[in-house]
């Protein structure tokens, strides 16, 4: 009996290895580093995608990640959808709201050149995403990108848990829909960062107008702040 547990207890050694070398801990603060640690220890589901290359400077790639609500004004003239609102708060924190039941909390963990790890608490209301009941879950999220030969390119990690209420023995057959939802829209929403830089870079004036149209203050002043001129 002690036999059989063996290899059990070595792939789940080896697996938490390969996860927690994935996911920069000790660069974590205390309190983010436990909350990393509880969803990588056991997650529901976890993936990766990769982003083609763009033709976009890294350097107006990490100005639109620093800027969040000037990135999403541009998604939303780019017609990219859901049509998303970001709000940014104290403590590298952010709401993104589609206003019609998608919504996330993200918390920028980390962030060093090329390497971003945030924690996200999302909520999809039932019916949102064809899902036949409301959808909570936790993230751990290591996003790395880097400017190749061809443009930028991204690789991202992700690692979720999902609330007690999906746990239950009915919600079961569901929870492999979820996961190819989840991982379906994160690539599209990983993919559509980068065009939208593209198209930022092609001619940032285009967006500039519109984002003034909106009369949101704290967009446009991050605009000129980011595309001068």
């Amino acid at each position: 009996m002690e036999f059989r547990r063996v290899p059990w207890i070595l792939g789940l050694l080896l697996f938490s290895g390969v996860v927690w070398g994935q996911v920069p801990l000790s660069a974590l603060s205390p309190q983010h580093r436990a909350w990393a640690q509880i969803i990588l220890q056991k997650p529901d589901f976890s993936f990766e995608t990769c982003t083609p290359p763009a033709r976009v400077r890294l350097a107006t790639m990490e100005k639109l990640f620093d800027h969040p609500r000037v990135a999403a004004a541009m998604w939303r003239h780019c017609q990219f959808v859901p049509n998303l609102f970001a709000f940014e708060f104290p403590g590298n924190q952010l709401t993104v709201d589609d206003s019609r039941g998608l919504r996330g909390t993200l918390t920028l963990a980390h962030r060093q050149p090329g390497l971003r790890v945030y924690l996200i608490e999302g909520r999809v209301e039932k019916g949102r995403m064809n899902n036949p009941f409301p959808v909570g879950a936790k993230m751990v999220v290591v996003y790395r990108y880097w400017e190749g030969a061809k443009g930028f390119e991204s690789h991202l990690q992700t690692w979720t848990t999902l609330d007690s209420a999906l746990l239950s023995f009915v919600s079961r057959p569901f929870r492999g829909y979820i996961r190819h939802r989840q991982q379906e829209f994160i690539a599209y929403i990983s993919g559509n960062i980068a065009l939208g830089g593209e198209f930022a870079q092609l001619d940032p004036l285009e967006f500039g107008l519109p984002i003034h149209q909106e009369g949101d203050p704290i967009a446009t002043r991050q605009f000129k702040a980011i595309f001068p001129g």
